[in-house]
This record gives structure tokens, sequence and C-alpha cells, in this order.
């Protein structure tokens, strides 16, 4: 099902660094998430964006195996790639239907969810080859019919519906106050449509509990190891580790600053080193620091490695002045983010989510999958 190749033993270690996919935490979260679910209701998986930046082939199968049988991506050639992998599975394109598309989406088997009137004429003038979800509204205001579009269309319904579904806008705050103006609102419009099983909790959701369970829920970054709200629970296997090689160590006098910009100066004398990660390969920018402001940290050899000045392009500077220098060498891996520092920590130093974390990795990483009933090789 899943084409990978091995990284070549005698091949030098010219990769910047390695991220490794534990397939089996994937599988126990999305497992454990399921097991979570009320009143018989399905688990399916978001798995858009290459499976939140993971690696289509190997999680898809993975997730499969677990037993998923329901995926959510947004783009139609997202679909397609799951339909590829998984012949079997139902395949849902959050984006809706695109003009002009419907023929893809009947060739690959997938299934729109319909967010307006036009989207819904246009499935029915072609037939509407497939079932289809239906998108309502209820105070994200992005995709999703309005109410009034949803009972206009409610009492002549021309489609097979097979979900009606709606998105929750402040999920990862439990007590917000949206929560459950959004769940009446969804009460009420899938009500229109009697039979048909309804969506409406993402990863936070779940965790909101039963009322938002429904027949069929949907998580995404909960499967792939990103806190999905400030719910300590909600915090599940980590699956994703980034490493990345020690390129060079040296001494930085006190007084002396580093990086663009000159933003951070040396309190002390101080031992950093230069790793191979820069915004070009997803390390953002933001999760660098400045004499004023803290930035992300590493890990290695049980320290931790706070970032100093700027993150550029293709390099950070670390202080492993705490580490013995027979480990902190060049060639080294240093840890950004896995079982030591969360991906949630680092996004956050970054003033950003987990979310654009994973999905910002770059190319310059080898990929490595392990865990899986079948273990897979690297890749590059």
């Amino acid at each position: 099902m899943i084409d990978t190749h091995s990284g070549a033993s005698a091949t030098p270690a010219i990769d910047n660094g390695r991220i490794t996919v534990d397939l089996a935490a994937l599988a126990a979260n999305w497992q454990r998430l399921a097991g979570m679910l009320a009143n018989g209701a399905a688990c399916g998986a978001a798995v858009k964006a290459d499976c939140y930046g993971l690696g289509d082939a190997p999680c898809l199968e993975a997730l499969w195996n677990a037993g998923c049988r329901t995926y959510f991506v947004a783009t139609p050639q997202e679909g397609a790639t799951v339909r590829h992998h998984l012949p079997e599975a139902t395949v849902y394109i959050l984006n809706g239907l695109y003009l002009g598309a419907a023929g893809f989406y009947a060739a690959n088997g997938l299934r729109p969810c319909l967010g307006s009137p036009d989207e819904v004429a246009d499935w029915r003038n072609a037939g509407a080859p497939l079932p289809a979800a239906l998108h309502v509204d209820t105070g994200i205001s992005r995709l999703g019919l309005t109410a009034e579009e949803a009972a206009s269309l409610a009492q002549d319904t021309p489609l097979e519906l097979s979900l009606i579904m709606s998105h929750l806008a402040c999920a990862d705050t439990p007590g917000d106050r949206m929560n459950q103006a959004q769940l009446a609102r969804f009460r009420a419009l899938a009500g229109l449509f009697p039979g048909v099983p309804r969506s409406l909790a993402n990863s936070a959701g779940i965790f909101l509990g039963p009322d938002f369970h429904f027949e069929l829920a949907r998580p995404g970054i909960a499967l792939y190891g990103g806190q999905a709200s400030a719910l300590e629970e909600s915090r599940l296997d980590p699956v994703v580790t980034l490493e990345v090689r020690i390129l060079q160590v040296h001494t930085l006098p006190k007084g002396a600053p580093i990086g663009y910009g000159a933003t951070f100066t040396a309190p002390r004398d101080m031992r950093v080193a230069m790793v191979a990660a820069g915004y070009a390969d997803g390390f953002l920018r933001a999760a660098g620091s400045t004499d004023g402001k803290a930035g992300a940290e590493a890990w290695l050899a049980g320290h931790r490695l706070p970032a100093l000045g700027r993150v550029s392009m293709d390099m950070s500077a670390i202080d492993v002045s705490n580490v013995p220098e027979d480990i902190a060498v060049r060639g080294a891996f240093v840890e950004l983010f896995g079982r030591n520092v969360s991906v949630d920590e680092t996004a956050s130093r970054a003033g950003t989510i987990g979310y654009e974390l994973l999905t910002s990795l770059g190319h310059r990483f080898a990929r490595r999958y392990v865990g899986a009933p079948s273990q897979h090789g690297e890749r590059s």
C-alpha cells in the first residue's frame, strides 16, 4: 500500500537532520480518541496537508490499520492521494465542491462538503454521482450554508446526504460561551435533515464532552501529538521528533553579539552550537531570542538549550554551555521538539501553534517511520 525507500547506510550524512514519526503513537492516539466517543459515534481523521506535514502514505496506512475508515482533507488533490492509498476509504473534501470539478470528484470517489447553494446546485446538476456532506455555518463564518439557506434546502432536498457538519470556532477554549451557542445552532440545523449522520467535533471538540460527539468526530492535531485544547488531557502521545545536526561549536565571549541584527549579546562566556535548521526548514524565525525575550529551547543529553539570537534561513544558534564537551560536538543531533520539548511549547515560544510548526517542516530533513507492524525505512 505504501511506497517507501530506505536511506542506504553507505550514503554520507548529508541531511540537515531527521524527522522521526512514531506510527504506533499515531495509531494509539486515534484509538484513544475513538474510545472516548459516546453513544457509538464513529471516529474519522483529518489528514489534510500531507497528514499535517508528516507524510501521507505511512500515516494513512497506520490510521487504516488502527481502524479508521473515514478521512477528511482540504482539497480534491489531497482526496485523490487518499483514494490512491486507501481504495476503500470514505473521503470528504472540506473545501467543498470546486467549480467545474464534479467529474474529478466522481472519478476519484470523493464526497464534497457542500457549503453554498451554488455548490449544491452544481453537484445536483452533475447528477450527484456520490453522497455528499452538507456544511452549515453555526458561527465560525467561513464556509457553510446560512440557517436560511439550510432551511430552504430542507424543503426540497435534491441530494443523497451522508453527513451534515459544522465547525467549532473556540473548541480549544472549553469555557468559551460560543461552544454552547454553536452546539445549539447545530442541533437546530441538523434537525432539519432527520436521519442524516451529524459531525461537529474536531480534536478539541471531542474533549468538550459527549454532547459534541454526535455520529462522527473528525480529529486532526491530537492524532499527531499536538495539544488540542487548554485541557491537559488533550495532550496525547508525542508522534513527531525533530532532531538537527550540530554544524560547529565555538565560544561566544561575554559581551559579543550573535546573529543577524545582533539582537542577543552574551551575558558571559558561552559555548554555542550552530545547528542546521532555519526558517527555510520550518524552524520559524520568531523562535529566536533577543536580550529581552527568550526564544525556543532545544534538548540534548538531559539539558535544555536556549536558542540564541535570530533564526536565520539555514541555521540557528543554541547555548550548549552546560552540555559536556564530548557530547555537544560537530555532527551530533539536537532535539528541537519531540518527547523532551513538546511541539506545542516550541510553537508557543515562536508565537504560533503546533499546527503551523508541523505543516511548515521542510524537505531538507530525512524522514523515518518507526513503530508500525512493518517498519518503514528513512526517506529523504
